[in-house]
């Protein structure tokens, strides 16, 4: 199938990571301190298409399918859902970086994505010279504040780690019925008006792989079980994120709901991070899209001054 070129100029790249194939988009000045760009559910790369080229202008950027995603491969499934581990899908992301040449890397993440950057700023700090993590609090906090309320609102977290071949069964009925009401309903609009129509035809041609929905499936019954534990593991031992980091949050995105609302997200992050700072942007969960004036506008800088 043909998809629509999103980022033109860049380099189409699938690299084997050991594992899994990743698939990419590279462009930017060869040379320039690198940043890798990650997608959440239930998007792929094409999210970053209205950030990735402002960025390009004085960085390397890769933005990158995880695996699972998009034109990314899908592992094969293992015991725990260890396959789907942000532990996993992080040492992808060194491995390609590795391989297109950057060493270290400023890491920007969205949703599934952000929670792969940070568990990377737990593992191998050393490759990161900055972390953007954008609408998340971290995933024990998540499943913490699951009151009736906060369920509600991001039901997928339950729904979608319950075993297989549950929620697989149920979405492959209508995945872009879903698919579409999943993205509408988290943006300020609650409907897909943010969306470029290119961006929509790259996010329903992979979500009608019913091997890619239950690769996502897996992702989120990772972020029950094996994930939780890797995080508890660093908060019992009173480790913290040593990397610079950024946060950056929807003024109706998810972290602003619950008892997020109370505190605010960065409240949240400073037990986990030594180096702090963001704020948050007028926008739903889908700021990349929503509002990319204003997320560059918190980004750019901050990476500029972790630029390796």
């Amino acid at each position: 199938m043909s998809l629509p070129d999103l980022y033109p100029g860049f380099e189409t790249v699938t690299v084997d990571v050991g594992e899994v194939t990743l698939f990419a988009r590279v462009g930017g000045p060869v040379g320039a301190p690198a940043v890798v760009l990650v997608h959440g559910y239930p998007q792929s790369h094409a999210m970053w298409h209205r950030i990735a080229p402002k960025l390009a202008e004085t960085l390397r950027v890769v933005v990158v399918d995880l695996r699972g995603y998009g034109q990314s491969s899908v592992p094969a499934p293992e015991e725990r859902h260890a396959q789907m581990s942000k532990r996993r899908m992080g040492a992808d992301i060194v491995a390609l970086m590795a391989k297109l040449g950057a060493e270290r890397f400023a890491f920007v993440g969205h949703d599934r994505g952000a929670r792969v950057g940070y568990r990377l700023g737990f593992d191998q700090p050393e490759r990161l010279t900055g972390l953007v993590l954008i609408d998340i609090v971290p995933t024990p906090v998540m499943w913490e504040r699951m009151d009736a309320t906060f369920s509600r609102k991001v039901y997928h977290w339950s729904f979608l780690a319950q075993a297989a071949p549950v929620p697989e069964t149920l979405i492959a009925k209508a995945p872009i019925e879903h698919l579409f009401q999943t993205l509408a309903g988290w943006t300020v609009d609650k409907d897909l008006s943010a969306f470029d129509p290119g961006a929509l035809a790259h996010y329903r041609a992979y979500f009608r792989d019913p091997a890619r929905i239950a690769a996502c499936c897996e992702d989120y019954r990772a972020g029950a079980t094996i994930d939780v534990e890797h995080d508890e593991a660093d908060r019992r031992a009173g480790r913290r994120i040593t990397v610079p980091t950024q946060i950056i949050w929807g003024s109706v995105g998810l972290p602003a709901d619950a008892k997020a609302r109370e505190s605010g997200p960065l409240v949240v992050w400073r037990d986990w991070c030594e180096t702090l700072e963001g704020g948050p942007v007028e926008g739903g969960h889908f700021l990349a899209e929503e509002n990319p004036e204003a997320t560059l506008a918190l980004m750019q800088p901050f990476l500029a001054r972790v630029a390796d």
